[in-house]
């Protein structure tokens, strides 16, 4: 735009002023409708190596008052990692708080509250986790990291600041790690071939000594409560124990001696008792009681499956354990013995489904904290054996399926664990939850939120009522699995995508049955992601090219106009207007050139979203992070913000409704585990009567990291969420 494209009702002044480098102009203009265009105009950039952008993108119209996303902070972490890891949970603060793991995150959780803290310094999964019992040592917490090069971090659970990190030799990963009763030694083992158990002064960062623990894996290695020279490992088949001398270990092996029927067995836990007594919970089910190293008896199926945890209280000396047995009048996967383990008290987990498997166990002041292998936390009274869920998660498996509702602060997420569960953003709880038998890739809200579509990994796809979850309708006609679903913005369409290159029309006003009216062929590969037009005639569909075609007839749209524009914008040209636009999901085109990296592989960046305002979007990439974008992002290399959190690839994200929240998921395509994690995002609370100046978009500054992340090898469920600080143009140029 040009002084003399003004219309003559509108006047333009220009004020020229000398400012530091150069001269400096002021806009005076009348004529409020005009503004946008004209500073757009103004202000764009000569020369860019990034395609001329499409007339709507570069139409930012700052006369409205939009939500500007400036920053993102780590809120709440639904998810916990239990079927793996044993041991990992703890009170707090004389059971005020607790603190577990999941991903690369520590977390602190307020029992009053629900507010949750953080520990962000690892660089990958953390596997282990265990708190300083002296009192000297109030709050201390180590974790260990997996990793070919894995440390150990020591840290204040309350200040969040680390206090040493030990440098490791273990191999693939620290498996285990504990305090001794004076609480300045630190015991660790390694995940590598001989399972290395080191001895470490922890506050100067130093070994002591270390030693090959076993050749088969070693799960727990603990001190003896009253001292800082004896231990016992357990592990595949073996129980040793051991005394550190000096700067030497020594061990002995557990002798089964005569004891009636006795065989030695995988060993899974370890508690103990006064006199000497040390209590190893077996794979079988039965306890085994040892005094110095030999055994004196065993208490048979204390657990009709494995115990897998075993907790001294070392207040009145009482043992909980917790194992694998389905509940009973008599029994439960949580019991409380007596000193000697020779009484006790059984635990139903009362959680609206049978709990069968716990991996962790805490004892507090008339409370039990539990740690399931599903991923939940559930806390237990003694005294009527009532259940409060703390922490729900997916199970084990992927999770890539993630929408968010179009009216209300919720969203859905599909697993292969063969699950799908709607969340509260607000209440950070969970809603509802259902089974579907199969594992699920992808998931969908109706435009009226009323229902949602899943696709599954076996080629099914299945439309359910989101009040009740019921099943609606499915239909399977493809054998592999499904990528994306997709309502149209009318409702009366469902556009199905799969691995066969192939997307499938559906007439939802046809009742369950779910006729095929229409499909799309001749797509070069799999569905990465799908978009409806906003009058529900087009469809982008992105397979690492990107194609418009009719719906329902599938007839590919050639013109050149419309495959190089957003997908929005090629409705826009078809109607001769423009068209509502909804969030644009897609991970190509020129309006994202930016979010890709130097040197990136065409799967790096796994998902990419707008927000609603259309001024930011939002990625997850293979390398575990989350970035924030200005969009549209035209220029290579844009600038960004990063966030850690995920600590293996983050599969999806997704701006809530409003842009007040942002989710995202993360999985590991290693082992077939995931963390589930949502950014939860709010608006941060300026003093009354400060104003907010808007910061040009274009100059966010870049996060600067400590330290580059490598992609992680593992990564447990679980839900993470986002405060977003936002700002607003003040409607005045």
């Amino acid at each position: 735009m040009s002084y003399d494209d003004l219309p003559n009702q509108f006047s333009l002044q220009f004020i020229a002023g000398q400012v530091p480098g150069g001269l400096m102009f002021w806009l005076k203009l009348a004529g409020s409708d005009v503004v946008a265009d004209f500073l757009s105009a103004l202000c764009r950039p000569p020369v860019s190596r990034a395609a001329p952008q499409p007339d709507k993108l570069q139409k930012n119209n700052v006369t409205k008052k939009k939500k500007l996303v400036e920053e993102l902070g780590l809120d709440h972490v639904f998810g916990y990692r239990g079927f793996d890891c044993r041991n990992n949970l703890h009170y707090l603060n004389d059971g005020t708080d607790i603190i577990f793991h999941t991903a690369a995150a520590a977390l602190v959780q307020s029992l009053s509250t629900g507010t949750q803290s953080f520990y962000l310094e690892h660089t990958d999964d953390i596997l282990c986790l265990t708190v300083n019992q002296h009192p000297k040592y109030k709050n201390i917490i180590a974790t260990g990291q997996i990793g070919t090069t894995p440390c150990i971090h020591v840290w204040d659970a309350m200040s969040k600041q680390t206090l040493s990190i030990l440098r490791c030799s273990h191999g693939k990963g620290v498996g285990y790690v504990h305090f001794s009763a004076t609480g300045k030694l630190l015991l660790s083992v390694g995940a590598e071939p001989e399972h290395t158990i080191t001895v470490w002064r922890w506050q100067e960062g130093s070994k002591v000594t270390s030693k090959g623990g076993h050749s088969d894996r070693i799960f727990v290695v603990e001190f003896r409560p009253d001292s800082d020279s004896q231990f016992v490992s357990v592990g595949i088949k073996h129980i040793k124990f051991w005394t550190l001398a000096g700067g030497s270990l020594m061990y002995k092996k557990g002798v089964i001696g005569s004891v009636e029927d006795a065989r030695m067995q995988t060993m899974l836990s370890v508690a103990f008792g006064a006199n000497n007594l040390t209590f190893t919970g077996a794979i079988n089910g039965d306890v085994f009681v040892w005094r110095d190293h030999f055994l004196v008896r065993v208490v048979a199926k204390a657990h009709t499956g494995p115990v897998f945890t075993m907790y001294t209280t070392l207040r009145d000396g009482l043992i909980v354990t917790g194992g694998k047995e389905r509940p009973t009048k008599e029994g439960g996967a949580v019991k409380l013995w007596d000193q000697e383990m020779k009484r006790c008290r059984a635990f139903q987990l009362e959680t609206g489904q049978t709990v069968e498997c716990v991996r962790s166990v805490c004892r507090g002041k008339g409370k039990i904290l539990v740690g399931t292998k599903d991923g939940e936390i559930i806390e237990v009274g003694e005294k009527n054996a009532a259940s409060n869920i703390l922490i729900n998660g997916h199970m084990q498996g992927e999770i890539w399926g993630l929408a968010t509702h179009p009216s209300k602060d919720m969203f859905i997420s599909a697993s292969d664990d063969g699950t799908i569960r709607i969340w509260d953003l607000a209440d950070k709880k969970l809603l509802n939850k259902v089974s579907l038998g199969h594992a699920a890739r992808c998931t969908g809200y109706s435009a009226d939120g009323e229902m949602v579509a899943i696709g599954m990994r076996n080629g099914e796809f299945i439309v359910l009522l989101v009040n009740s979850l019921k099943v609606w309708g499915k239909k399977r006609d493809r054998s592999a699995a499904i990528q994306d679903v997709r309502f149209s913005p009318d409702s009366r369409l469902l556009a199905v995508g799969s691995m066969e290159s192939t997307v499938d029309f559906y007439d939802l006003t046809l009742g369950p049955s779910l006729n095929r009216i229409g499909y799309c062929k001749d797509i070069p590969s799999f569905i990465l992601q799908m978009d409806f037009s906003a009058d529900s005639k087009y469809i982008e569909c992105r397979a690492y090219k990107r194609q418009v075609h009719e719906v329902p007839t599938g007839k590919m749209v050639t013109e050149q106009p419309h495959v190089t524009c957003h997908g929005e914008q090629v409705i826009a040209q078809h109607r001769g207007c423009s068209p509502k636009p909804s969030p644009h999901r897609g991970i190509l085109g020129e309006e994202v050139l930016g979010i890709w990296p130097r040197s990136a592989d065409k799967a790096d960046v796994n998902c990419a979203c707008v927000s609603h305002a259309g001024l930011n979007v939002v990625t997850g990439d293979d390398f575990g992070l989350v970035k924030l974008f200005d969009f549209p992002c035209t220029d290579k290399f844009a600038k960004h913000k990063r966030y850690f959190g995920h600590s293996a690839h983050v599969t999806n994200i997704r701006f809530s409704f409003d842009d007040k929240y942002v989710i995202s998921t993360g999985g590991d395509d290693c082992r077939a585990e995931v963390t589930l994690s949502s950014f939860i995002v709010k608006r941060e609370a300026k003093p009354r009567g400060q104003k907010t100046a808007r910061r040009p978009a274009a100059l966010m500054e870049t996060l600067l990291l400590p330290q580059e992340r490598g992609p992680g090898l593992q990564e447990k469920r679980a839900f993470v969420y986002i405060p977003i600080p936002f700002l607003f143009s003040g409607g005045r140029v």
